[in-house]
């Protein structure tokens, strides 16, 4: 049989977009709100994997462009006060969580990226996108590094790879602080109930948040229901949640498996051994999506004091350096 493969540039719900097709799958990137992925889908099953805006929820969607498809969050999470502090100096970021006076997730899933490149073959088919951080960016004006973040969504038999690079440009090292707030339906398939859906997420240990939601410095024991979510899987909406936990792979791979119980369907999503720490977010429990969010750092990484940085997750990129990680989201027929 011959495989179906195309990409090219039209629409989504009025907005411009970069679509891929691979077979039965297709997917679709939006470079100019934030290149997120907001979109991948089984064509002949019928499956959608991540939480993708419907027409009627476009509005929504521009203005909280965080909790659908795949966006880049950069840098991740909160960060007390607003600061940054990097290698003898104080970065002064905007307080864009006001109700706790923090700067929470930066602006890449805001912003338009550059379309460098899109391409298909009878093997793949992909798009590259950027965004440069020079004289002028937004980002210059609190964060003063020069630097090129790359995406590289490409989507085969293999299912969908994300590769992520950043390069520094400048003169300095540069912090690199990464998450992707990524947005899972479950159920994902179409005549499936949130009741038939069991999570297994490669956690360790839970962080404690504090009234601004940052750490206090303490770990919580994890419950029976978050010990099977690191083990055999449990529904994703046993309660609500909004939790922090330190990663710690198995079998060599840091993931997570979400299974529908009743056709055997798995969805996996691969995120690779760079992301040291998990976000687990499900909107009170709402019974339609989570986002279980690979974080490379620590939230408030870099304002917390005594700890082993790589332990934290708070790296850096030398001048004329790069740092790259693939993640791989790929579903499993039942």
């Amino acid at each position: 049989m011959n495989t179906q493969y195309s990409a090219y540039e039209t629409d989504f719900h009025g907005e411009k977009a970069i679509w891929l097709k691979h077979g039965r799958l297709e997917a679709a990137v939006l470079p100019e709100i934030g290149g997120n992925l907001i979109l991948f889908r089984d064509t002949e099953k019928g499956y959608n994997f991540l939480r993708e805006p419907q027409v009627d929820e476009m509005e929504h969607f521009k203005a909280n462009p965080g909790v659908y498809g795949i966006p880049i969050l950069f840098p991740p999470n909160r960060f007390e006060d607003g600061k940054l502090p990097w290698e003898g100096k104080v970065y002064q970021l905007p307080i864009n969580e006001e109700s706790n006076g923090n700067h929470i997730h930066g602006y890449m899933h805001t912003l338009s990226w550059d379309v460098v490149h899109f391409s298909s073959n009878s093997y793949e088919s992909k798009v590259v996108l950027s965004q440069t951080v020079s004289e002028g960016h937004l980002y210059k004006k609190y964060f003063p590094f020069e630097f090129i973040i790359t995406l590289c969504y490409t989507l085969s038999d293999n299912g969908l790879q994300l590769q992520v690079t950043v390069k520094n440009e400048g003169q300095e090292r540069m912090p690199n602080l990464i998450a992707f707030h990524t947005a899972i339906n479950a159920p994902f398939v179409p005549d499936s109930k949130a009741s038939d859906y069991r999570v297994k997420i490669t956690i360790d240990e839970r962080i404690e948040l504090g009234d601004r939601t940052l750490p206090t410095g303490h770990i919580l024991p994890l419950s029976t229901d978050e010990e099977l979510m690191k083990g055999e899987g449990v529904n994703p909406y046993f309660d609500s949640l909004d939790n922090h936990y330190t990663s710690r792979p198995q079998n060599g791979r840091n993931m997570m498996k979400l299974t529908d119980i009743r056709t055997g369907d798995k969805l996996i999503y691969d995120v690779g051994t760079s992301y040291k720490h998990w976000m687990i977010w499900n909107n009170g429990a709402c019974g339609q999506f989570f986002c279980p969010e690979p974080q490379m750092n620590l939230v408030n990484a870099p304002n917390i004091q005594g700890r082993d940085a790589e332990e934290i997750g708070l790296i850096g990129i030398a001048p004329g350096e790069s740092w790259q990680e693939t993640s791989r989201l790929y579903y499993i027929q039942g």
